[in-house]
């Protein structure tokens, strides 16, 4: 098991200031997609609304409850969402998922404040709730762009 130390450089000022600000927490009214995701090991999880107009996020919503480097991802994640396209989702996931499981470089701009999350790498548990807001907002996108 990791010793206080490390736990201390897990859980950085950085982190629990962005979980503790967590923008877009409010659902969305009328969303184009829903999608929910949980964690199974630790049972964090999260449900996202996302509007969608020509091909980008133009609302964004969620309601998160997971651990704070969960909501630390989420934070960074729902700030920089509105405007981005489903491939800009989809390389932010990709890119964050390598630098925890590859020791890939951190995620491109607008998720490069995503490096915060680095030190979680070594805590293979926490990658689920760290992917989640990603993963559910993939999901509502697709469920967006499903034909009525």
């Amino acid at each position: 098991m990791s010793n206080d130390t490390d736990l201390i450089k897990l859980y950085s000022a950085r982190i629990l200031a962005l979980a503790a600000d967590i923008p877009h927490l409010d659902r969305l009214d009328n969303p184009s997609g829903t999608a929910h995701r949980r964690a199974p090991l630790c049972g964090s999880n999260i449900t996202v609304d996302v509007a969608v107009e020509a091909g980008k996020i133009s609302g964004f919503g969620q309601d998160v409850k997971a651990c704070a480097l969960g909501q630390a991802a989420a934070s960074v994640v729902a700030a920089n969402a509105i405007g981005c396209t489903r491939e800009q989702i989809q390389k932010a996931h990709d890119q964050l998922l390598a630098m925890l499981k590859e020791s890939g470089p951190e995620p491109d701009a607008p998720f490069n404040e995503l490096k915060v999350l680095l030190p979680a790498r070594e805590y293979k548990n926490r990658h689920a709730s760290i992917m989640l807001c990603l993963d559910a907002a993939l999901d509502a996108i697709d469920a967006a762009e499903q034909p009525a």
